[in-house]
């Protein structure tokens, strides 16, 4: 016997060694092998295959969706919890069609990873999680709809745990939300059953059944015995699922607090490659309500109706440049879920969400009549281009449709940086020495002294700003230049402004004239920035979490008291001069020697939960909730929409009321025409501003 004969041998024999491992022979008892947790474990690879005349058939999806949308009647706008949703095709169909608010949860982490993949390749920007259906990661109130599809319900061996699952169900659905639940016919089941079948699979693998009821007759347990015809038995597998009838169905949903139960047509599905349908065979189809009221907070005084808000969002179908993988990510869609639990715990306030940009104006018609406002929190502009932000507004101004935040031509003015530069030194308000850069031949005029931040003179969320933006010298100026409009476009105009030491100070605003509330000033604290990197708050702090940019805090601003009041002062004003509205964000930064000069002017700024105007609110007691909740009062105030509640920025400790924007506005003018008249042994008092060629002084005192 050669070596390659006796290898060849022992191989084999390993072969047959492990097929015997992995099958159990004949089982008089199936029940005795059924694990309590064989949930955990059998949908893999296998069940894809093993399943696939079915799970992998279009025209049945469909057909389940159609029913879904028909018995339920649910709208495109409406959130929806496929549960249990395996590889997500129903989610997907739905997406398909247009369905915006789709979101898939499920136990196996391979099926969402092929939901998720499945997703990408069609390029469908829905939202897959994995967890426990007795657990869900969401707040209450937070559904229109909830589904379990596909016969993926009664896999616990205890009826209490497909109790809580429902229970769970119940709470997130929203009040007048719907379950649709699309079950085994126990009954048919127990009667028709095959005990053995077998079928190919494809061409390699083949798979052969046994099936028989529990002892109690609940239940149904099942056996796969799956084969290659190169390899042996490659799997023995054993699981159960419990037989429900309309009956127990009844029992058990309205046990669980839900109202009206509904059976509709039983359902077999239907597909030319079927050959053993087994458990999917003949299906009950149940629908129930919810009738439970909104939250204590929620529900409205006098029994009157609560005010119906809708909030416009970026669009996560869509491409977004900002962020860095171009799309939106999970931090994303957790930053959303976060904001959407925050604004379920305002007082008497009904949100519904739109982020599907294609149809946002017709879907803004249809709704316009009911809407009572609009929150505005779509900063990623309409199709997710930023140069398209006042976009936004300008829809809604025509629909004549109130909202939150500034108006078109404030966001126009504030998108261009130079521009508000202009309007700063037109107020006396002083601004870094700076100048725009079209092309590089201008930089024959530069007579700025090195270090410059090199930034584009338009855009948001610090796109572009990067610890590489600062040159110290020509050659790296040229450099920075060249590197950004290869990125950016050899189009975009850059600004050029001398780097400021100092601190960075942030300013927010909530309200309007006559009645502004300052935040907390804040700085940046560059501690766990090591030492060798320049002191920026740029694109890596807000985006990238491996960079060493990405531990700069937000604190509590450590600034002279007159320092403080004359950058609030600057603030006001600019906030009338430019139109603001409900809420803004001011940046500034000291120079070398502790004096301010105004960066940047952020109308409706970032509103997440982790943002500056959040942490600022945080430093004054203020809730995320209580955040949004003011910047939603400020509008409703200005638009004479109703008495305002009893709002936690109403209670903000050491905050009053301050002088209105206008009143500060004007004060500035008075302040400048008196100094311009000032006598020469007056002259050298000095301000906390610079009295550079780029400004000119503002204020002595408050």
């Amino acid at each position: 016997m050669t070596q390659n004969n006796t290898d060849l041998n022992t191989r084999r024999k390993r072969a047959r060694c492990t097929v015997q491992k992995k099958t159990f022979g004949p089982v008089e008892d199936l029940e005795t092998h059924v694990r309590s947790d064989w949930w955990q474990t059998l949908f893999n690879s296998l069940y894809l295959k093993t399943d696939a005349d079915l799970l992998d058939d279009m025209e049945v999806t469909r057909k389940e969706v159609d029913l879904i949308v028909s018995i339920l009647g649910v709208a495109p706008e409406e959130k929806i919890l496929d549960l249990c949703c395996g590889q997500g095709r129903h989610v997907l169909e739905l997406a398909r069609r247009g369905f915006s608010n789709v979101e898939g949860y499920d136990r196996s982490q391979y099926l969402i990873r092929k939901a998720r993949t499945r997703a990408q390749k069609e390029n469908l920007q829905v939202r897959f999680r994995e967890g426990d259906a007795r657990k869900l990661p969401y707040p209450s109130d937070t559904f229109d709809v909830v589904t379990i599809l596909g016969n993926s319900f009664g896999y616990f061996d205890s009826t209490l745990q497909d109790q809580k699952v429902l229970e769970e169900i119940f709470r997130v659905l929203k009040p007048d939300g719907r379950v649709f639940i699309d079950a085994v016919d126990g009954d048919y089941m127990k009667k028709s059953f095959q005990p053995r079948s077998w079928e190919w699979l494809d061409r390699k693998y083949f798979v052969c059944r046994e099936r028989a009821l529990s002892a109690d007759g609940d239940r149904l347990i099942c056996r796969e015995v799956i084969s290659r015809i190169d390899k042996g038995v490659i799997a023995d597998q054993f699981y159960a699922e419990r037989l429900y009838n309309k009956e127990s169905l009844f029992e058990l949903l309205t046990v669980s607090g839900f109202s009206s139960p509904a059976f509709h047509t039983t359902f077999s599905p239907v597909s030319a490659g079927t050959q053993d349908a087994g458990m999917m065979e003949q299906r009950i189809l149940v629908s129930a309500s919810v009738e439970k009221p909104w939250p204590t907070s929620l529900q409205a005084i006098g029994n009157k109706k609560p005010m119906s808000i809708a909030v416009l969002l970026g669009d996560p179908r869509k491409e977004d440049q900002v962020k860095p993988a171009c799309v939106f990510d999970d931090d994303d869609f957790d930053t959303l879920e976060r904001m959407k639990k925050a604004l379920a715990e305002i007082p008497f306030m009904k949100f519904t969400f739109l982020d599907r940009h294609e149809t946002l104006l017709e879907d803004l018609k249809k709704k316009a009549a009911k809407i009572d406002l609009v929150l505005n929190l779509c900063d990623e502009g309409f199709y997710n281009d930023p140069t398209k932000e006042l976009h936004v507004p300008a829809l809604l101004e025509q629909l004549n449709v109130p909202y939150t935040g500034a108006g078109p031509q404030c966001l126009a003015f504030c998108y261009d940086k130079s521009i508000i530069r202009g309007v700063a030194r037109e107020m006396r308000i002083p601004v870094a020495k700076g100048m725009l850069v079209t092309e590089d031949a201008e930089l024959s005029k530069l007579s700025l002294s090195f270090p410059l931040l090199v930034k584009p003179n338009s855009g948001d969320s610090s796109f572009g700003i990067t610890q590489k933006s600062i040159a110290h010298n020509r050659e790296e100026l040229l450099e920075i230049l060249a590197a950004s409009r290869e990125k950016m476009g050899s189009c975009r105009p850059f600004l050029l402004e001398e780097f400021l030491p100092g601190k960075d100070i942030s300013v927010g605003i909530i309200g309007n004239p006559p009645s502004c509330n300052v935040l907390p000033i804040t700085e940046e604290d560059y501690s766990e920035v090591p030492e060798e990197f320049p002191k920026i708050c740029g694109y890596e702090a807000k985006w990238l979490p491996d960079s060493p940019y990405w531990n700069i805090k937000s604190v509590p601003a450590d600034l002279p008291e007159k320092t403080r009041k004359e950058i609030i002062k600057c603030c006001l004003a600019l906030f009338t001069r430019l139109g603001c509205r409900d809420y803004a964000r001011f940046d500034w930064r000291l120079d070398a020697e502790g004096k301010p000069k105004l960066l940047e002017v952020n109308p409706n700024p970032g509103w997440c939960w982790d943002g500056h105007l959040a942490k600022m609110a945080a430093y004054a007691n203020i809730s995320y909730s209580g955040m949004l909740a003011a910047i939603i009062e400020a509008a409703k105030e200005r638009y004479g929409l109703g008495a305002s509640e009893n709002l936690e920025l109403r209670k903000m400790p050491g905050t009053t009321s301050r002088k209105s924007p206008a009143e500060c506005a004007a004060e500035f003018e008075e302040e400048i025409e008196a100094r311009s008249s000032m006598d020469s042994e007056n002259t050298g008092k000095k301000s906390v501003f610079s009295s550079s060629s780029e400004t000119v002084q503002a204020f002595e005192s408050v």
